[in-house]
C-alpha cells in the first residue's frame, strides 16, 4: 500500500482504541437498571458504580503518557487492549457491587490509556498537513462505539424484553450487554500486531534505524531523512522526559503551555456532555419517556454526533482548532440555556418525574443540538490539540497531566449528577452546565493558540 494508505491504516487501528472508549464508556447506559437490581444498589451507589470506571481512566491516562515515554506507544495501546478484554469479561459475570467495580476500574484503566496515547500516536505519524483530520478519527470512533453501544443495548433489551430479562443461555441482557465489548477487544489486539512504533519514540530511544525505517514507510526515503534530521535537531538539547520539564526554567513556574493544557481537558467535562451520554436513558426516563423510547433516543444523538464529527473531519485542517472551539461553546451555551428554560418550566408529577408537557420537543431538540455543538468542536478538538500543542520533549507528561484532569473532572461531573437532580433538579444541574460554557469562550478566545499546519518539532512550551 502507499504512503497515504499505510498511515490512514494505522490511524484507523489505533482508533479501535477510541471505539472501545466509547463503548466502554456508552455501555453503562442501558445497564443501570440492572445493575440497581442485581447489587441493590441506591442512588449514590449507583453513581458510583457507573463513575468508578472514570477513576480509572483518570490514573491510566495519567501513567500512560509516562509509560509511553519509556515503553513506546504500541505497547502501551497493547496493554490497554488486554485490560478491555478482562474489563468486558469480567464485568458481565460480576456477582456484587466490589467485584463489579474492579472490572470496571481495570476497563477504566484502558479506556485512560487508549484516550491519551490514540491521540498522540496518530499526530506522530501523520503528516502537519491532514493531522487534524486524522486524528479528528479518534472521536469518530469514540462516538461510533457509544452508537454500537448504544444500539447494541436497545436490540439486546428489546430481545429480552427488557435490560434486567433473561436473554441467552441464563444471563440478563445487561451481562450480554457488556460481553459485546469482547469483539471489538480482540479485533483491536490483533489489529496492533500490524502497525509500527511511533518513529518520534523511537528517535527519543536512540533507535535512529528503526525509526527511519518506519519514516521511509511512512512519507518515502527522501522525506524520510529530513524527517529524522529535523527530529535529531530539535531533540539535541533534550534528555530522558520526565514530569518536572512541565515547568518553567529559572523560575520554577508550571509552563502556561500546560495550563492550557488542563484547561482544555477540564472545560470538556464541565459543560456536562457525559451527563447526556452516561445518564442519558435515566434523563429521558425522568422526563416522561419509557426505557425503550429512551434507549432509542440514545441512538439518535449517537447519530447527531457522528454526522457532527464527519463536519469537522472535513474543515478542521482548513479553518483550524480555535474557531471551532470558540463556536462550539457559543453554540452549547445557547442550547443548555434552552433545556434549563423547558426543565425550569416543567410541571412535576407526585413522584417527582418532571412532566414537560409542551416544552418536551423544545428540550429534545435542545439537547440533541447540545450533543451536535460538542461533536463538531470540543469532542474532537480538545484531543487534537492534546496530541499535537506540546513540544516533543513534554509531550508525555503534558498529555499524562491533561488527561488525569480530563478524566478527573469527568468522574467529578458523572458522581455528582444524580446528587444534583436529588438536591436542585435537572434545571439547576444543566445551570451549572451552561455556565461553564460560557467560561469557555472567554478561555478559548484569551488563551489557546491555533496549530493548524505546524510541524511537531516547531510547537513551543
Amino acid at each position: 500500500m502507499n504512503n497515504t494508505a499505510f498511515i490512514v491504516f494505522i490511524s484507523i487501528v489505533a482508533t479501535i482504541g477510541g471505539f472501545l472508549f466509547g463503548f466502554d464508556s456508552g455501555v453503562i447506559n442501558g445497564t443501570v437498571d440492572g445493575l440497581q437490581q442485581a447489587f441493590n444498589s441506591e442512588s449514590v451507589g449507583t453513581g458510583f458504580n457507573v463513575s468508578s470506571m472514570l477513576l480509572g481512566c483518570a490514573v491510566g491516562a495519567f501513567f500512560a503518557g509516562r509509560l509511553a515515554d519509556r515503553f513506546g506507544r504500541r505497547s502501551l495501546l497493547m496493554t490497554a487492549a488486554v485490560f478491555f478484554i478482562i474489563s468486558a469479561w469480567g464485568s458481565g459475570v460480576a456477582t456484587g457491587s466490589g467485584e463489579f467495580i474492579i472490572y470496571r476500574i481495570l476497563g477504566g484503566l484502558a479506556v485512560g490509556a487508549a484516550s491519551v496515547m490514540a491521540p498522540a500516536y496518530i499526530s506522530e505519524v501523520a503528516p502537519a498537513r491532514f493531522r487534524g483530520m486524522l486524528t479528528s478519527i479518534q472521536q469518530i470512533a469514540i462516538i461510533s462505539g457509544l452508537f454500537a453501544a448504544f444500539l447494541s443495548n436497545y436490540l439486546l433489551a428489546d430481545a429480552a424484553a427488557g435490560s434486567t430479562s433473561e436473554l441467552w443461555m441464563g444471563y440478563n441482557a445487561w451481562r450480554w450487554m457488556f460481553w459485546m465489548e469482547l469483539i471489538p477487544a480482540f479485533l483491536f489486539f490483533i489489529m496492533l500486531f500490524f502497525i509500527p512504533e511511533s518513529p518520534r519514540f523511537l528517535m527519543v530511544k536512540k533507535r535512529k534505524e528503526e525509526a527511519r525505517t518506519v519514516l521511509t514507510r511512512l512519507y518515502g526515503s527522501v522525506a524520510a531523512d529530513k524527517k529524522v534530521a529535523e527530529i535529531d535537531s530539535s531533540l539535541a538539547n533534550d534528555h530522558t522526559p520526565k514530569l518536572s520539564d512541565l515547568k518553567q526554567k529559572g523560575t520554577g513556574k508550571v509552563r502556561p503551555i500546560v495550563w492550557v493544557g488542563i484547561g482544555l481537558a477540564a472545560f470538556q467535562q464541565l459543560v456536562g456532555i457525559n451527563v447526556v451520554f452516561y445518564y442519558g436513558a435515566v434523563l429521558w426516563q425522568a422526563v416522561g419517556f419509557s426505557e425503550s423510547d429512551s434507549l432509542l433516543i440514545n441512538v439518535i444523538s449517537g447519530a447527531i454526533s457522528i454526522a457532527a464529527c464527519i463536519i469537522t473531519l472535513m474543515v478542521i485542517d482548513k479553518i483550524g482548532r480555535k474557531p471551532l472551539l470558540k463556536w462550539g461553546s457559543v453554540g452549547m451555551t445557547i442550547t443548555l440555556g434552552l433545556m434549563v428554560y423547558a426543565f425550569v418550566n416543567a410541571d412535576q408529577d407526585p413522584s417527582g418525574r418532571l412532566i414537560l408537557g409542551d416544552y418536551g420537543t423544545l428540550a429534545l431538540v435542545a439537547a440533541n443540538a447540545y450533543v451536535f455543538f460538542f461533536n463538531m468542536s470540543w469532542g474532537p478538538v480538545m484531543w487534537v490539540m492534546l496530541g499535537e500543542m506540546f513540544p516533543n520533549q513534554i509531550r508525555g507528561s503534558g498529555l499524562a497531566i491533561s488527561g488525569l484532569v480530563q478524566w478527573g473532572t469527568n468522574f467529578a461531573i458523572t458522581w455528582s449528577f444524580p446528587i444534583l437532580l436529588a438536591g436542585v433538579g435537572l434545571a439547576g444541574a444543566y445551570g451549572l452546565y451552561a455556565i461553564c460554557a460560557l467560561i469557555s469562550v472567554i478561555f478559548v478566545t484569551k488563551l489557546v493558540q491555533e496549530t493548524k499546519g505546524r510541524e511537531l518539532e516547531d510547537m513551543q512550551g
